[in-house]
Formats: C-alpha cells, sequence, structure tokens
C-alpha cells in the first residue's frame, strides 16, 4: 500500500469537524455526520490507480475537470457524482488534493457544522 499517499489523505481529513475514519467496502474512508466524503483506493478491482474519490457539485463539474485535467481526474467506479484524483507518481499537488477533499467535506458536511464555521 501507498503508506504516503493514505497518510497525507488521513492527515487531511482527519483536521476536519467531526470526522471519522472507517473501512467500507475494504477501503479506508472518511465520514462527517455518518456521510461519505473522501475514500483512499489503490489497485480498486485491479485498475493499478492510487487516487482519492472525493464529492464534487455535480456532473457538470465533473465534466468539467474531467475534460480539464485528464492526467490528475478520473471517474470512479460506482460513485456517479465523485471524482478520483490522482495520487501516484512524485508530483502531486497536495495543496491541491488538500483543497478538494475539503470542498468534499462541505458537500457532505450537515449545516449546523457549516454555520458553524465548517473548516
Amino acid at each position: 500500500m501507498n503508506d504516503k499517499a493514505l497518510a497525507k489523505v488521513r492527515a487531511t481529513a482527519l483536521e476536519l469537524p467531526e470526522t471519522e475514519e472507517r473501512l467500507s467496502h475494504g477501503q479506508p474512508t472518511f465520514f462527517v455526520a455518518g456521510k461519505q466524503f473522501a475514500q483512499f483506493r489503490e489497485n480498486h478491482h485491479g485498475d493499478g490507480k492510487t487516487v482519492v474519490c472525493v464529492r464534487v457539485s455535480g456532473l457538470d463539474e465533473q465534466a468539467m475537470l474531467l475534460e480539464a485535467d485528464p492526467e490528475t481526474y478520473s471517474k470512479p467506479a460506482y460513485m456517479p457524482t465523485w471524482l478520483s484524483i490522482n495520487l501516484a507518481g512524485d508530483d502531486v499537488d497536495w495543496d491541491h488534493v488538500s483543497d478538494r477533499i475539503a470542498q468534499s467535506w462541505e458537500l457532505a458536511a450537515p449545516r449546523r457544522l457549516l454555520e458553524a464555521g465548517g473548516r
């Protein structure tokens, strides 16, 4: 397992308010108020990829990002309005990954957390 990438995803996700980690479908997955907002996947169903899956606002945002940067983004299996971010290699933009994880948290977090100042 890519321990370095998982450690960075884990640190980013767990610093967000009321986040918990548990396995979902055998993958390290992060939840806020019971809603999933990020999932670390490595070689999921033999795809050979190391990614973090995050929520997006909808299919339009997903399509725009997939078209704009196909080296970074891919469409995750079984998650229709989510995006996978490539974590392989030495040139990963971890600030960008952290921001996308935080945006995903905001899409999943309950209103009371967002009204309290969110992240």
